[in-house]
């Protein structure tokens, strides 16, 4: 039996962030039959870093392939001292690129962006937006492998439009645009529509307060349910009609797949890896970020041409289906070999 070392943030056990990847994929890999030990799940940032290199160390002698959750932010610098401690200790390791802001990292940090991704065992890119640009900065070493869900816990639901009620599901972040989502119902109420929004989400940055301070200054009213487990956010959706993305980075969201699998009409930022995964009116909407006008008018469209809308949800629900983690494990199968 192969023993793998997951390193990331368990952040889906705080309040304050849903579930990473790490909560994701590291049972999926245990399930597949590895052994694999995971760090960190410390709050103070030293300490985690501090578990990431002990797990590391500990395992050495036994271990096959460290998987390293990299970030653009304060994740980029565990990836770093991780993967050099890989190096050292001569064990195979694999960044995951997440973020839709790495690419501007590897410019900001040139050496040691080349100091982790050339040393690689392999870069695996969730999405052909990160892919091509670390090609286009000359790494050469990276393979596709998408996000997964286990398409068995999202049941596909047919939906109508008689009204338009909005879900959005994102941690309450800046870079992921939550005020947007606001003006977007504001617009809509204005329009004559009848139109509801729910927010989901724990708050990241402080931005939940604002956001809600926002509604109240608008004047709409906005449903706030705070950090949902995946269950209890999947039960929710059946009573909503259409998924909007108002974020201005983003790589490949799961959130957004997960919407796909479940039948909710997507309508997405054109921003990141988002043009990537959503083909404009064959799977999904795509519009200009910072747009309320633009998103309104996606939205009327969706409810004004429900044979096209409901075909754009066919189309989603069939990409969500090849995500599925039982085709995603072959992929990683195949890399950890």
């Amino acid at each position: 039996m192969k023993t793998i070392i997951y390193i990331g943030s368990k952040s889906g056990i705080t309040p304050k962030s849903n579930l990473s990847c790490i909560d994701i994929l590291g049972p999926l890999l245990s399930t597949a039959g590895y052994t694999v030990y995971a760090a960190s799940n410390k709050k103070n940032i030293a300490f985690r870093l501090l578990e990431m290199l002990l797990v590391c160390f500990k395992h050495r002698k036994n271990t096959n392939y460290v998987i390293i959750d990299t970030y653009s932010t304060l994740n980029f610098y565990y990836a770093f001292f991780v993967s050099q401690l890989c190096r050292l200790l001569k064990i195979p390791f694999i960044p995951i690129l997440h973020g839709g802001n790495l690419p501007l990292r590897i410019k900001n940090s040139p050496k040691l962006s080349r100091a982790i991704f050339n040393n690689a065992h392999v870069n695996i890119a969730p999405s052909l937006y990160i892919k091509s640009k670390f090609e286009a900065e000359g790494f050469n070493n990276i393979i596709n492998i998408s996000n997964s869900i286990e398409l068995d816990n999202y049941k596909f639901k047919p939906r109508t439009f008689s009204q338009v009620n909005l879900l959005w599901v994102r941690s309450f972040s800046k870079i992921y645009n939550p005020l947007l989502a606001i003006d977007v119902l504001k617009g809509l109420k204005d329009n004559g529509v009848e139109a509801s929004l729910c927010m989901v989400g724990p708050d990241s940055d402080g931005s939940l307060k604002k956001v809600q301070d926002y509604a109240n200054k608008m004047q709409v009213e906005v449903r706030f349910t705070g950090k949902l487990s995946k269950p209890e956010w999947i039960k929710l959706s059946e009573d909503y009609n259409i998924f909007i993305n108002t974020t201005n980075f983003d790589n490949m969201p799961v959130s957004v797949i997960e919407a796909m699998a479940l039948g909710l009409p997507i309508v997405s930022t054109n921003v990141g890896g988002m043009p990537y995964l959503i083909d404009n009116h064959n799977n999904g909407l795509l519009v200009p970020p910072n747009s309320s006008k633009v998103f309104v008018e996606a939205i009327q469209e969706l409810m004004e041409q429900p044979k096209k809308t409901q075909q754009l949800i066919q189309n989603a629900r069939l990409l969500a289906e090849k995500m599925d983690w039982k085709s995603i494990e072959k992929q990683w199968l195949k890399v950890l070999k």
